[in-house]
Order: structure tokens, then sequence, then C-alpha cells
């Protein structure tokens, strides 16, 4: 009787294709849990591995956002036109320092400008020559302490633009130095997470292989009765896929696990600067981009290497 006349069809193509893989994918993890301490110590090892550029991420992450907070080098001048009255920078400096990347604001009139320039220049009595006081008032302004890089150069431009400046000044020497640093030791991460990268794959690569050559036999008659070697590599590329998504996760908890012992240290130090800064780790989607890294590594490793290795064995 066919299938049709009992009411049952033929699953389609696509169907018997998520089947299949779904046999392999559980039958591969099966496997694993058969040797659970050898299976463990090959994804630790991985996590280890993916953890280490991962944390190197956050590290500058958290870099990039606290630079401004734990450096007070970072300033804004604000030198006003001589027609600006002392009343009207006194003003000017508190309608300013209600902008929220503003810190604090302090204003220095002319005839403060000239007495501090008397007693730091060392020309004393030999200023009073002057007939008028060349030196214009100033307002010194810190940015917010959470103040990014962005959010500092774009305060500049607005604060340039106001009709009492003549001319608005950032003292970006520790900002510039701040970021070459940060922009090397993101060159560092990326190149750094190339080779622990390569590594992973280098380890899956090698389980694979030993694994490969403990079935070789197995593999040999699969080939005499025909097996395509798509039927065959099958297994090994879901052990790929395991030992990448259990590292990608023990890399997850180890980063997380780090951060944590991190916060409190990090969030006294942050005190110290009178920040209520708190050290970050990867968020959801960063965990999940790196377990998927995990996943592709764990897989190219193990395609590469049962590639390399099937085609070696020939049946006898």
């Amino acid at each position: 009787m066919a299938l049709v006349e009992i009411g049952l069809e033929r699953p389609n193509l696509l169907a018997r294709w998520g089947q299949e893989h779904l046999r392999v994918l559980l039958f591969s993890l099966g496997k694993l849990t058969r040797t659970p301490v050898a299976a463990s110590l090959t994804a630790l090892v991985i996590g280890i591995s993916l953890a280490m550029p991962a944390a190197l991420y956050v590290a500058v992450r958290n870099l990039s956002t606290i630079g401004y907070s734990w450096q007070d080098s970072l300033q804004i001048s604000l030198f006003l036109k001589d027609t600006v009255s002392a009343e009207r920078g006194a003003v000017l400096a508190r309608e300013v320092g209600n902008d929220p990347n503003v810190g604090s604001t302090q204003y220095i009139s002319r005839d403060q400008s000239l007495a501090e320039f008397r007693e730091r220049s060392g020309f004393g009595e030999a200023l009073n020559v002057l007939q008028d006081n060349p030196l214009p008032a100033v307002i010194a302004i810190n940015p917010g302490r959470n103040a990014e890089k962005q959010q500092v150069q774009q305060l500049l431009e607005r604060l340039s633009r106001l009709p009492e400046v003549d001319v608005a000044k950032l003292d970006q020497q520790w900002m510039e130095r701040l970021y070459a640093i940060l922009a090397m030791a993101d060159r560092a991460v990326g190149f750094i997470t190339l080779l622990l990268a390569l590594s992973v794959m280098v380890i899956i690569g090698n389980t694979i292989r030993l694994d490969i050559e403990a079935r070789r036999e197995e593999i040999e008659v699969m080939k005499l009765i025909g097996a395509p070697d798509s039927f065959i590599r099958r297994p090994f590329l879901y052990s790929g896929f395991w030992f990448g998504f259990g590292g990608g996760i023990l890399a997850w908890i180890l980063v997380s696990i780090g951060t944590l012992l991190l916060r409190g240290p990090a969030s006294n130090l942050a005190q110290l600067y009178d920040s209520q800064y708190q050290l970050s780790g990867l968020g959801f989607g960063d965990g999940l981009t790196l377990i998927l890294a995990g996943i592709i590594l764990g897989w190219a490793g193990a395609l590469i290497s049962v590639w390399r290795r099937l085609m070696q064995i020939a049946p006898r």
C-alpha cells in the first residue's frame, strides 16, 4: 500500500536533510560525553585561548570609556574678547557650567590673568610699564569625567561659536597620548586575536585528526561500501562545532569572572577620582559573538583537518 493511501507523506528533501544533521549533531555530542575528561580539557584550552583576546578587548573598551575620568590635564580654555565685561564673563562661565558635558568652570578676569602672569613669569615690577593689560579674560573648563572624546570635541565646537569667545583651545596633549596608546592596544588586540584564533583551529584540528586516526579502519570500510566524503566528515565537523561552542561559553564565563573580581578594586580606584564609573564586562551581544566565533573556528579547524586526512585515507 502506498504511503499516501494510509495518510502518510514521504518527508521532503529539506526535512530529511535537517533530520540527518540533527541526528549527527546529537550523535557527536553523545560521543564527546563518553570521554568527558578529554573533551572538557580540550574545551577548557579553547576557552582560555578565546578568553585572552576577549579580556583584552574588555580592558581597552573600559580604558577608552574612563580615560577622561582619570586625568585632570584635559581642559578647554575660552579666551574672551576684550569687549566682554567682567560681569558678563562671570555669568557666561556659570551658563557654560550648566552643560551636561562640563564638569567645572572657572572665570579668570584680565586682572587675575595679569597678576598670575606677574607672579609666575618673574618679571615683577617690569610689567608696570605696560599702559594696558594685554592679557584676555579666560574661562577654564574641565569636561565632565565621564565625557567621551567625541563629546568633548563637540563641546569645543559649540563653545567656539559663542559671540563672546575670541579663541577656544583644547589642551589635548594628554588626550592624544591616551588615544595613541589605545590605538596601539587595539592593533595589539587584533594581532593577538588572530594568533589565538589560529591556535584554536590548530587545537581542534589536532583533536579531530587523532579521532580520525582512531577510526581509520571504520572510515576505510565506509569508503569501501561507497559512503560519500560528506557523510564521513559530518560527525567530525559537528565535533568541532561542539568544541567551539563549549570553548566560547567557557571563555564568556572566564571573562565574566575576571570582570567581577576586578569590579571592586576598579570602583575603589574610580572613587579616588570622584567617579562613579563601574567596570563593564562582555554584554549579551558580545558574549553571543564570542560563542559564534568559537563555533566558526571549531568548524573551520575540523573542516581543514578532516579534509586533509580523508584525502590520505584510501580503502585497501
